[in-house]
């Protein structure tokens, strides 16, 4: 999935007597569990902090895609002792745990290794985490990481309507978890599970509420989104493509989103979706990973350079003003000069609005891990900055080339200075519009003078 950098979530909530504090890594999904985290603390009477100093509970939310991601775990876990400690002078509980990838992987290993923690929590049961926290405030060390046979979804209370509309006019919805794709590099299957899809009617009715607490715009979130195949309100398996129409009907959705794609599961019903839907967003987060076959092959992608060029091509036939961003993997083991060529052939062909590029680090437990000849690290780092200086040169030819173009803006909240506020555009830029332009959730036409490094300026139509 495309990365992040850490983020703290803090949804809001009222008449709580204690408080959490909840440390966000990774992908948008893990953003969406720390939310419904959250929601889930909030009916046992636990207020978000933004001071982890105030909180009854710290919850880190881990992600195991970047390199050394347990390491850093472990660090901060490192610092949170301290805070634990100093708390307890002064006769003031605090219970720590561990969310997310890592939890999953690492497990009992977490508490050997870092005892300051009481809790550990996989993603597939967040919805007991309120029987955890109970558990360990009794003193027991607890570890939650089997993979539950109910539905988490199911069980996850709904957010109250106020706490959704604090969270903004942009929400992230999850409809699908898990992998069943097995790419050599990636420990998603491992940490996530098989791919299991969330039925129409329990989608429908969290975008509804939503759209009732004022939020415009909804991205569906999946590690194999368009893999989406869920139970029908006819009986009838769904896809994709046909859930897209359904959430358009929703009164107060504008815009629609999905993400992560993978190319192997870009069906007919979904880019006819591109081009008759005109809530789905003009922007498509489809990654390759890399150019070259004969890595493809040794990642277990399943699919060509040249299927996915081709892919590419029906897209934007359905879709001419439609954005690609994608992913790449540099140093994969036994990538050649040559298949490193490939790689930068196939970005020039496509060109990206917007793209991810990254090392490749061994991940414990992948196929990939296992494989010989790796490539040396200043190999690597020699290619990365060669592959994004070429991705950072499209990305702004591309955000130059809606310069003097009408465009529809959602505005999402205040800019930096007085007379401004910021929005984004259908292809994911922030733009600074002007503050009169409208009501943060308006959609509203201006004209873009210039691109920024990081966003577009505009002048009101």
């Amino acid at each position: 999935m495309e990365l992040n950098d850490t983020l703290e979530h803090q949804p809001q909530a009222s008449g709580a007597t204690k408080k959490v504090f909840v440390k966000t890594y990774g992908c948008q999904m893990n953003v969406y569990d720390s939310q419904r985290m959250s929601d889930a603390l909030a009916a046992e009477g636990y207020l978000p902090t933004e001071a982890i100093e105030d909180a009854d509970l710290v919850l880190l939310n881990t992600c195991h895609i970047r390199e050394k991601a347990a390491e850093k775990v472990y660090s901060e876990l490192g610092r949170i002792r301290k805070l634990k400690a100093e708390r307890a002078r002064d006769g003031r509980e605090t219970v720590i745990g561990v969310a997310g990838c890592v939890a999953q992987a690492e497990g009992d290993e977490i508490i050997r290794r870092a005892p300051v923690v009481d809790l550990v929590i996989g993603p597939q049961t967040y919805h007991r985490l309120p029987e955890v926290v109970r558990k360990a405030r009794t003193g027991e060390k607890v570890v939650e990481t089997e993979y539950a046979i109910e539905d988490k979804f199911e069980h996850l209370p709904a957010p109250a309507r106020k706490v959704v509309r604090s969270r903004g006019v942009t929400a992230f919805l999850t409809v699908q978890e898990g992998c069943d794709k097995f790419c050599t590099f990636c420990v998603v299957p491992y940490t996530r599970g098989s791919e299991v899809s969330r039925p129409v009617s329990q989608i429908v009715a969290e975008a509804e509420r939503l759209a009732e607490a004022g939020v415009r715009e909804v991205t569906l979130l999946g590690q194999n989104v368009n893999a989406w195949h869920g139970e029908g309100p006819d009986g009838g398996e769904w896809g994709l493509g046909r859930l897209l129409f359904r959430l358009a009907e929703i009164p107060g959705l504008a815009r629609l989103r999905y993400t992560t794609s993978h190319p192997r599961d870009m069906d007919d019903a979904l880019i006819e979706a591109h081009r008759d839907l005109p809530a789905l967003m003009p922007y498509l987060h489809l990654p390759v990973q890399s150019g070259s076959d004969r890595i493809l092959k040794a990642m277990n992608r399943k699919h060509t350079a040249v299927d996915y060029l081709k892919l590419i091509e029906r897209i934007r036939d359905a879709r001419p003003d439609i954005a690609m961003s994608g992913d790449f993997i540099v140093g994969f083991p036994g990538e050649s000069d040559e298949d490193f060529e490939a790689t930068l052939r196939l970005v020039r062909e496509v060109t990206y609005a917007q793209a991810f590029s990254f090392k490749y680090s061994p991940r414990p437990g992948t196929p990939g891990a296992e494989l010989a000849l790796q490539v040396e690290e200043n190999v690597k780092d020699e290619r990365l900055q060669r592959l994004q200086a070429l991705l950072n040169e499209q990305q702004k030819a591309f955000a130059e080339s809606l310069a003097g173009r009408e465009i529809d803006v959602l505005l999402e909240k205040p800019g930096r200075e007085a007379h401004q506020k910021v929005g984004r555009s259908p292809w994911l830029q922030p733009v600074i519009v002007d503050e009169k332009a409208g009501e943060i959730g308006d959609i509203v036409k201006v004209r873009i003078t210039k691109a920024g490094s990081h966003s577009l300026f505009s002048e009101p139509v």
